[in-house]
């Protein structure tokens, strides 16, 4: 709206765009996963009442798969007793009888969650029930090899770092500082990337080893679908920070998924603190069940209780394989230990008041980044108050650059509007590209990355961002 820039914006009924795809493909089958989802917990349900508002629910949700599928007007939410209702049906009478297939597709999207979340707030049984919390849990779940192989790198890296403050085999400054910066570029690419990344590269700390990272095979061919990289921009950032021995040195991480992605976030955290690149941590999680799979503050205690018993966590089969007559195969001592150890130092933390959670309304309002400054800004103060805010995600990356169709080569700090240069926020995004919106690219690429397999050619389809295969590590420092 009146802060957003004059850009247009991807638009459901553009037929070369992932908007189309996602209205007309994806939320049909996110609806009806959510259907299903409440018709298990109503069967179980012995509550009467639970069970009356489960099946009006379930009415509701069909309702709402129903008109996106059969392009109806988008009507008003209802006041649940939200601040942000009124918000949501300002926009909505501004873009005047809009339609589910020729209407704004961030807009529309978030709608749709905002939508699904206002359905339950109107009941008494249901309020702030997860529709999503099976999915992210089993996800999890089914991310074992990874978190094992993970947590107990984490747990060398931090006892080396918190014993030591330095790295084994570096000489001198020169060494040290080059050893921390790879090491921090490959805790930032695990967090990009999560089980993506080749958990191989952490298996040590000492120096030489470290040296071979630029040369590894796998690191290349992670960083060459990393088409900009800022990490040395950051890096730079938290390292004068570190030098100055300023006070206070917090690092501000705004959300996406929950699951694996979050125990990443939270390994990228630990590592910040442990080698003294922060001396905070703030996660800033979303306050209602958003776009399938997004932190919700539950989602962290639930991750750190399954840490906290790993054995039952990983015990416990899904009913499918339960069906399939699967037995869960037990932890070794080693693998306890160092989950264990992961519980006990992330848990540490949050008492302490290292690792906070903030979660604000403004995260999922229907609007972008742009209107941080004027319309939270409570919010946008707070964020000045960070050395680094990282954006985490696809999402968070549209809302960033407004969801615009920039060319391709607009500079990031011009496309982010007003979090960019002189805002007072330093923004590092990190994401894998899964919509249609990227800047910042260098003249040509946009091209090039089109005419490989898949990228989309001459249709005029960007598809080659749709896929996640992509990413950018975008910087800009709003305080100088």
């Amino acid at each position: 709206m009146e802060y957003d820039p004059k850009i247009p914006q991807y638009n459901n009924s553009d037929p070369n765009s992932f908007a189309s795809v996602s209205v007309r493909d994806r939320w049909p089958v996110i609806l009806t996963q959510g259907i299903d989802d409440v018709h298990r917990e109503t069967h179980v349900s012995k509550d009467e009442e639970k069970i009356k508002e489960g099946k009006w629910i379930v009415s509701e949700l069909a309702r709402l798969k129903y008109e996106a599928q059969h392009d109806r007007e988008l009507t008003p939410l209802p006041d649940d007793g939200e601040a942000d209702v009124a918000g949501y049906n300002e926009e909505l009478k501004a873009l005047g009888n809009a339609k589910w297939h020729s209407v704004p597709w961030l807009f529309s999207e978030c709608y749709l969650y905002r939508r699904i979340a206002s359905t339950f707030n109107q009941t008494q049984k249901w309020k702030g029930y997860d529709i999503f919390a099976r999915q992210k849990m089993s996800t999890f779940r089914s991310s074992r090899p990874a978190v094992i192989e993970l947590s107990a790198r984490y747990k060398e890296i931090v006892t080396e770092l918190e014993s030591k403050h330095t790295v084994k085999g570096a000489k001198t400054q020169e060494e040290l500082g080059q050893a921390e910066r790879i090491l921090f570029k490959e805790m930032c690419e695990i967090c990009l990337w999560g089980n993506a990344t080749d958990l191989s590269l952490l298996t040590t700390l000492t120096y030489e080893d470290i040296q071979k990272l630029q040369g590894s095979e796998a690191r290349k061919a992670s960083e060459k679908n990393i088409i900009v990289n800022d990490l040395d921009k950051a890096f730079n950032i938290l390292r004068s920070a570190q030098k100055a021995e300023t006070k206070e040195r917090r690092v501000d991480i705004i959300l996406d998924n929950a699951g694996f992605e979050l125990f990443v976030d939270l390994i990228l955290a630990g590592y910040l603190l442990a080698a003294g690149l922060a001396t905070t941590i703030v996660l800033h999680p979303k306050s209602i069940p958003w776009f399938v799979s997004d932190v919700l503050p539950q989602d962290f205690l639930q991750l750190i209780s399954a840490l906290g018993d790993p054995q039952a966590f990983y015990s416990e089969l899904s009913d499918d394989d339960k069906h399939a007559g699967k037995t869960p195969t037990p932890l070794s001592e080693t693998e306890v230990a160092s989950l264990k150890f992961l519980f006990e130092h992330w848990s540490h933390l949050h008492q302490e008041g290292q690792i906070v959670l903030r979660p604000n309304r403004f995260w999922t309002e229907g609007g972008s980044f742009w209107r941080l400054p004027k319309t939270a800004p409570n919010a946008y103060e707070d964020l000045k108050e960070s050395e680094l805010v990282l954006f985490k995600g696809d999402l968070n990356y549209r809302k960033l650059t407004a969801d615009a169709a920039w060319p391709a080569t607009t500079p990031f700090t011009e496309a982010i509007g007003p979090l960019g240069p002189g805002s007072g926020v330093r923004v590092l995004a990190l994401r894998t590209c899964k919509a249609d919106v990227v800047v910042g690219l260098p003249e040509g690429e946009d091209e090039r990355i089109k005419a490989t397999e898949g990228g989309g050619g001459d249709s005029g389809a960007r598809k080659w961002a749709w896929s996640g295969k992509w990413a950018v590590v975008q910087f800009s420092d709003g305080k100088l």
